[in-house]
């Protein structure tokens, strides 16, 4: 029998595919980060409006905020980290449509400013 651990090295969502400090704004991500990064803060974003759209009392207007605020600092950091990657300042995530650029382009090989490759961690 296989152990968890083994299970979840061989599982799609690897420990390679989730950022390491999602909070943080420093190093660089991988494609496949920022797209389960992406996939997973949109689901919890769609969830939390829909839950404002049925309304709820103001308890429940204070946990929307409080869930949506580390939920958009962690979209960001993790875009920022992308940028990063290609071997730009985070800043560049705010230009209109550069998010497409972030999903597809390929990060710079080897070390840059930002840090080390991630896909060779």
């Amino acid at each position: 029998m296989k152990s968890f651990e083994s299970i979840l090295a061989i599982s799609f969502i690897s420990s390679n595919a989730l950022p390491k400090n999602p909070f943080s704004f420093e190093g660089r991500v991988r494609r496949t980060t920022y797209w389960i990064t992406n996939i997973i803060c949109n689901i919890i974003m769609y969830v939390l409006t829909e839950a404002t759209e049925s309304g709820f009392d103001d308890g429940g207007l204070l946990i929307f905020i409080l869930l949506y605020i580390p939920l958009c600092w962690v979209y960001f950091a993790v875009a920022a980290k992308r940028c990063h990657d290609l071997g730009h300042n985070g800043w560049w995530q705010l230009i209109p449509f550069y998010s497409l650029w972030l999903a597809f382009q390929n990060g710079q090989s080897g070390d840059n400013e930002y840090g080390p490759n991630p896909q060779c961690e």
